[in-house]
């Protein structure tokens, strides 16, 4: 069994003909018949939901999984990895923009290598540079978090072994990021270049600010590394500072009082930055508090309405 994970975010102009696309795509597989196909919506706001329970009506093998209101890319694919039951589950963006037709190779690949992650790289990419660059710096994180050496971490097209998406649900970290956390519980993982094209219709959920809320969910939910960095800096800073102050002590006795009323501006901007290295601190700090506050109160990180298709399952 095949299982086909889509997070859907308003994109009703695409649906008709990812579906289309989709089932050709299935249909090339070895075993046609053992596949699913897994629609999330994620509280979208256009017609999508209409959209989304038509195709669930009129498919067997499809699925729709209906949630509250807009929870986010990575928890809407854990819905429906919650609702998968195939062996290989394969996650796929609704825009289109990473060919479905990807899938039967993926899928090979997992098989005869025995891969328990294929991820993908896509080559030539339709973004623009404001999306290149982001994800650039993301993969370079994510690889020095992971220790594991991928090229892309951000193309959705990616196939997981059963093992490895239940492992990932026993997690119940509200903030993740869905490729990383499966190389954890994976020990044999590769990628495989994949072609890349422009979006058909519709625009792109993530802005620049999405991206960097990205970046920080992934340093602060797989490293320690920024706590550790504001350790050092603030035994550099307290190093420097009493070294500025023997300095400063050792001139004013040789030069007098009149030359240490001279370096007042100095002294001002040397205290600013120490003053906005204190507030990045606990800023920073903050935010891993704010997330163990998160965890301890244990609210579900998001919930699913109504399951369209239930019945379908055998």
């Amino acid at each position: 069994m095949i299982s086909v994970v889509i997070p859907v975010y308003n994109e009703e102009a695409n649906l008709e003909r990812l579906m289309e696309r989709l089932e050709k795509s299935l249909a090339a597989l070895s075993s046609p018949q053992d596949y699913e196909i897994i629609l999330v919506d994620d509280g979208s706001r256009d017609r999508s939901l209409e959209i989304l329970q038509e195709l669930g009506r009129s498919r067997p093998r499809v699925r729709v999984v209906e949630m509250v209101r807009n929870y986010g890319q990575h928890a809407a694919v854990f819905a429906g990895f919650e609702q998968a039951r195939g062996e290989i589950i394969v996650t796929l963006d609704a825009d289109l923009q990473n060919p479905p037709e990807e899938i039967p190779r993926l899928v090979r690949v997992m098989e005869e290598g025995d891969w328990e992650v294929v991820g993908t790289v896509r080559e030539e990419r339709q973004d623009s540079i404001l999306r290149r660059l982001p994800s650039r710096l993301i993969n370079a994180v994510t690889r020095k978090m992971t220790k594991v050496n991928l090229s892309d971490w951000g193309c959705m097209l990616r196939a997981y072994r059963r093992p490895v998406v239940q492992a990932m649900l026993a997690c119940q970290e509200h903030s993740t990021f869905i490729p990383a956390l499966a190389t954890i519980f994976a020990k044999r993982v590769t990628e495989i270049p994949v072609e890349h094209a422009e979006r058909e219709a519709g625009q792109s959920h993530y802005n620049l600010w999405k991206l960097f809320r990205l970046q920080f969910d992934l340093v602060t939910s797989f490293s320690d590394y920024p706590l550790q960095f504001l350790l050092y800096l603030g035994l550099i800073l307290a190093g420097l500072g009493i070294a500025f102050g023997v300095l400063l002590a050792a001139l004013r006795l040789y030069f007098g009082s009149g030359w240490a009323a001279e370096g007042v501006f100095t002294l001002f901007a040397i205290l600013f930055f120490l003053v906005g290295a204190q507030f990045f601190a606990l800023g920073l700090i903050g935010e891993y508090i704010g997330r163990i506050y998160r965890e301890v109160r244990k609210r579900p990180r998001y919930l699913v309405r109504r399951v369209y298709g239930e019945e379908k399952r055998v």
